[in-house]
């Protein structure tokens, strides 16, 4: 039962499901559990749901079958409970293009939708993205600090923020990828200043903190990050460039989950090295590595946005 509230609680919210509408959904042997609840709460919301079970792609990407991508072009709404993400796909795409509104939901587990991260009540998420949109607009200066010793400034002024990630998929055509819960930003260039510690993911769950110098944009010395060091490497000084700013909204995701579920969680901030394009910077390294910090406390130009972990009033 608890299944079927949380499967219920995304059609509602995130892809706001109404009686009469042709609901498709895609689950492969691995994730049947998560795909009947979502049929069965589809068939509650009074539509007439059709759950299809498809051999596990080999990886992210990998198209559907042929009969499959058809009937995606004629749903209204197509959930995509599967291992491996089907986001960038011809057929997904195709859906968007027929109108269909899509949630992709690659690697949910039955504890995702036992009161997980994707349970969250994404109408309410937008708004508080919508508040905090109205503060960050012409952002110029960030400062993070939390308890475990983080004390770093970034320049953010020209960059825009990004607000996409609410998880809401309710317009035709829409897509969306759950969990949701992430506002980010591209730092400018050169201006990431201090001192970094993460304290439960940097390129690889961490058992003890680790703590990265920032220099006029770059991680100039890393301690305790193996890994990072490593991939950081591959892409030479830009390897090291402060890529991404992320501020995690969702109460209900967990920072000591996996990524990207951790970079969501309400308190967690997501700091990315090495390519900054896909954020809307201007570095290429071939490179990314991911930190996580919880609990922080974040002002921008000097207006709380985050206080330890909480949004303020």
């Amino acid at each position: 039962m608890a299944l079927e509230e949380g499967a219920a609680s995304v059609l509602r919210t995130s892809a706001g499901v109404k009686a009469g509408e042709r609901v498709l959904v895609i689950a492969d042997p691995e994730r049947m559990a998560v795909g009947r609840a979502f049929f069965y709460a589809a068939a509650a919301l009074g539509t007439d749901p059709v759950l299809s079970l498809i051999r596990t792609r080999e990886g992210a990407g990998r198209e559907p079958p042929e009969l499959l991508a058809a009937a995606m072009l004629e749903s209204d709404v197509v959930l995509l409970a599967t291992v491996h993400s089907m986001t960038h796909t011809h057929a997904r795409r195709a859906a968007n293009r027929a109108g269909a509104r899509v949630v992709s939901m690659p690697g949910i587990s039955e504890e995702d939708l036992e009161g997980g991260a994707v349970t969250v009540d994404h109408e309410q998420l937008r708004q508080t993205m919508r508040r905090l949109q109205r503060k960050l607009r012409a952002a110029s200066e960030v400062h993070l600090v939390t308890a475990s010793g983080t004390d770093v400034t970034l320049g953010t002024k020209g960059r825009d923020w990004n607000f996409s990630d609410t998880g809401v998929a309710t317009h035709k055509g829409d897509v969306t990828t759950l969990p949701a819960g992430e506002i980010f930003v591209a730092p400018l260039e050169g201006t990431a200043e201090g001192r970094l510690v993460a304290d439960t993911f940097f390129h690889e769950p961490l058992h003890a903190p680790a703590t990265a110098v920032l220099s006029e944009g770059h991680a100039t010395r890393v301690i305790g990050a193996e890994a990072a060091v490593l991939e950081m490497n591959r892409g030479g000084k830009e390897g090291r460039n402060v890529a991404k700013f992320g501020i995690g909204l969702n109460a209900r995701a967990r920072p000591t989950a996996s990524l990207p579920e951790a970079e969501k969680a309400l308190g967690a901030v997501h700091i990315v090295f090495g390519d900054s394009l896909p954020y809307g910077g201007k570095v290429s390294a071939g490179v990314r590595v991911d930190a996580i910090l919880t609990a922080a406390s974040v002002d921008v130009d000097e207006k709380p946005v985050l206080d330890r972990g909480r949004l303020p009033p």
